[in-house]
């Protein structure tokens, strides 16, 4: 049986986050911060947040985390969505904390105590290099950056972007070919790389549509491409044994996609709420904006489209729990090209609802917008994951010369199934 219940005490922890991000982390989002004064301002969010238990909630018990449930932990991403600010407060920003469930998977104790306990005491920052400018970042058996044994050192080669805060990590988690004779999803390696570390060199941090800049702003995210030159650590720098790199990279995207979804529909009720206030507050020929019919059909179908899509993502959750990740891959694809969706169509629509004050910077709708296109491509395009819904879907059908539901050949069959009914029907005239 499906089931979504949730404890009384878990509920006033949402009401509590809630409360908390609303109330202490929207107004710094109006702030333009030094990283200093960041601090100043956060060190103490971060301790309430301990204090109440929720510091990095995707980890468990033994890791300083909540240990909540995977649909727990989504409605609380779902609050901390609201900002991407709130992301830092609480200990769960990207890349981070995939790269800290990687750490946990795939880690040796060694490595833990050297790297994870260090990453999630927030004593050190961390960035997931695999993105390629060279290869198809949907392919990922298309990767070019290699790592050769050289005695007890990897000599890594590679040009990498879209590295997520690579410019300003301790430590950099790479992706590259390690086994020349493996089969194609067992020939990578990630590979733990300091970032100080001679050969690596930041080239720069890339301009995007939600970062025009490219800069480092402090509680943001920034993208660096890197290239690595003939960078040596040693072979104990391995996550898991050479070869596991894409079992690694999927056991670190399965709930991080459910995290990352649920955030995105925190941020699609974010602009619709703004949508619906304005649409009951502006008036234009004679009655409210929420009094003209387009108006309400936007209002309509964005809040359906919403609970929707967190319904489907809350669902994918609760399998993922009961299942596993393999199990449930085709709502972890299905999941990742609908709410991408719903976000973009809720931010849209509550622009257009603002008029030029939602096409300004005067409300936060615009640099809203730039972000949410991003979401159709980050953790493999929609495109892909659809390819991947539609591949697993078709296997649970055998095709058939005459389809199964042709109601002559039916007839047919129904005539025989029931010949002496039908026979005693024409027989009683």
């Amino acid at each position: 049986m499906i089931d979504f219940t949730i404890e009384p005490a878990f509920q006033e922890k949402l009401e509590w986050t809630n409360s908390f991000v609303r109330r202490e982390v929207l107004p710094l989002e109006t702030l333009d911060l030094t990283e200093a004064q960041w601090r100043r301002l956060t060190d103490p969010l971060k301790s309430e947040v301990r204090s109440q238990g929720l510091w990095a909630p995707h980890l468990p018990r033994e890791l300083g985390g909540g240990g909540w449930t995977l649909v727990e932990q989504g409605l609380l991403y779902e609050i901390i969505g609201i900002s991407d600010l709130a992301q830092q407060v609480f200990g769960n920003q990207a890349p981070d904390s995939g790269n800290a469930m990687m750490l946990f998977a795939g880690a040796s104790d060694e490595q833990k105590e050297r790297w994870l306990r260090p990453l999630l005491a927030g004593e050190i920052r961390s960035a997931f290099s695999m993105t390629e400018p060279a290869t198809a970042g949907s392919d990922a058996i298309s990767l070019a950056a290699t790592a050769r044994r050289d005695g007890n050192e990897w000599v890594l080669n590679g040009h990498k972007w879209f590295t997520s805060n690579g410019s300003f990590a301790d430590i950099l988690l790479v992706v590259a070919k390690t086994e020349e004779d493996a089969r194609p999803h067992s020939a990578f390696s990630v590979i733990v790389v300091p970032a100080n570390a001679p050969g690596v060199n930041i080239v720069r941090n890339i301009t995007s549509m939600s970062d025009p800049e490219g800069t480092v702003r402090p509680g943001y995210h920034s993208h660096a491409e890197i290239i690595y030159q003939d960078v040596r650590v040693p072979l104990s720098n391995t996550v898991g044994l050479p070869g596991e790199g894409f079992a690694l990279a999927q056991a670190r995207l399965g709930p991080a996609r459910i995290h990352r979804c649920m955030e995105w529909l925190g941020k699609a009720r974010r602009a619709y709420d703004m949508m619906c206030e304005r649409a009951v507050s502006r008036e234009a020929f004679g009655s409210t904006l929420g009094e003209k019919q387009s108006v309400q059909t936007w209002i309509a179908d964005v809040g359906a489209s919403i609970e929707a899509a967190r319904l489907l993502t809350l669902y994918t959750a609760w399998k993922v729990e009961k299942l596993g990740v393999r199990e449930s891959r085709t709502e972890i694809s299905m999941i990742k090209y609908v709410v991408p969706r719903v976000l973009f169509d809720a931010v849209d629509r509550a622009i257009q609802v603002h008029g030029s004050l939602g096409f300004s910077g005067d409300m936060p709708l615009e640099y809203m917008y730039r972000d949410a296109r991003n979401a159709p491509i980050v953790d493999g395009p929609d495109e892909v994951h659809r390819m991947t819904v539609a591949k697993q879907v078709l296997r649970r059908y055998e095709p058939h010369q005459i389809p199964s539901e042709h109601i002559p050949t039916r007839r047919e069959a129904a005539r025989e199934k029931f010949a002496d009914v039908l026979r005693g029907s024409l027989e009683s005239f």
